[in-house]
């Protein structure tokens, strides 16, 4: 858990100079890609829209869902640019979570004033 902790550290403290460079108020695309950028330009391992597969008893799909981030291997990552996180939105993550074998992610809604507040850690399990 401690190396979970640094990463998702090291991830919204990208996420933040995005923000504070950017604002609000922009597509979810435009903070996609320069979160990218400055993940990767901070050293982590990224995989942006990593294929997720779906697998249902003997139903096998390749590419079920696309993950926004998966970085380091095993911090999953959504972004969304609403107006408000709500149910849905965790639930997404928790099952892109439980898809994956995943322990923790973060869902992150940049179309806030303070990325602070826009920010969820969501970890599988509890």
């Amino acid at each position: 858990m401690p190396e979970d902790n640094k990463i998702t550290q090291q991830i919204i403290g990208c996420a933040i100079k995005v923000h504070t460079a950017l604002g609000p108020g922009l597509l979810e695309s435009a903070y996609q890609q320069c979160l990218n950028y400055e993940m990767r330009k901070s050293g982590l391992f990224v995989e942006k829209e990593k294929p997720l597969p779906l697998i249902y008893e003997d139903v096998h799909l390749e590419c079920g869902y696309r993950v926004d981030f998966m970085v380091e291997r095993q911090i999953i990552v959504e972004i969304k640019a609403v107006d408000a996180l709500n149910d849905i939105h965790l639930a997404q993550v928790l099952t892109y979570l439980k898809l994956n074998e995943s322990r923790v992610g973060l869902l992150m809604n940049f179309n806030v004033m303070k990325l602070k507040s826009g920010i969820k850690r969501v970890v599988n399990g509890y």
